[in-house]
């Protein structure tokens, strides 16, 4: 089965968190206690997000983190290969195939490429002011605000 792994969930609602308040620097303390994400997971997200330049982080008495990027002009897929490094579906839909001991003799590699550079161009059509709003609710990106990004409608599970 082919998901994200739990950290990578919780950063994205770690992210999600900071987008709704793009300009506001606030506390790990803060975000957990919004997100409901255990303290120690949230600092260690913010610590990747920091390094990885898509959270800033200020330090003293009024210190804490604050969204780096305009949200939207963020995409999801961005924000998950900061947390999990390439997406790729399998070995071979990665940077090189050194991970295939069948490379050589091959006959479908291509035809995971095409299906990996599909979902990769899906998750960089969601921004995350997309993904920030509360499941169901639909806006207008259209207006231009976006790019030339797709619209991607994200629905509720309900």
């Amino acid at each position: 089965m082919f998901r994200v792994s739990k950290l990578t969930d919780y950063g994205m609602v770690v992210m999600a968190a900071l987008a709704r308040r793009p300009e506001r620097v606030r506390a790990a303390a803060e975000i957990a206690t919004e997100t409901g994400i255990a303290q120690p997971t949230v600092s260690k997200i913010l610590k990747t997000l920091t390094r990885e330049s898509l959270v800033d982080s200020f330090r003293g008495v009024n210190g804490g983190y604050r969204i780096a990027a305009d949200p939207k002009t963020l995409s999801v897929a961005h924000i998950i290969s900061a947390l999990e490094g390439p997406i790729a579906l399998t070995e071979c839909s990665s940077a090189g195939a050194d991970g295939c001991d069948q490379v050589d003799g091959c006959t479908i590699r291509g035809n995971w490429q095409a299906i990996n550079d599909a979902v990769r161009e899906a998750l960089d059509n969601v921004t995350l002011a997309q993904f920030a709003q509360p499941a169901g609710v639909s806006a207008n990106y259209m207006d231009g605000k976006y790019g030339d990004r797709k619209v991607i409608p994200i629905l509720s599970a309900s």
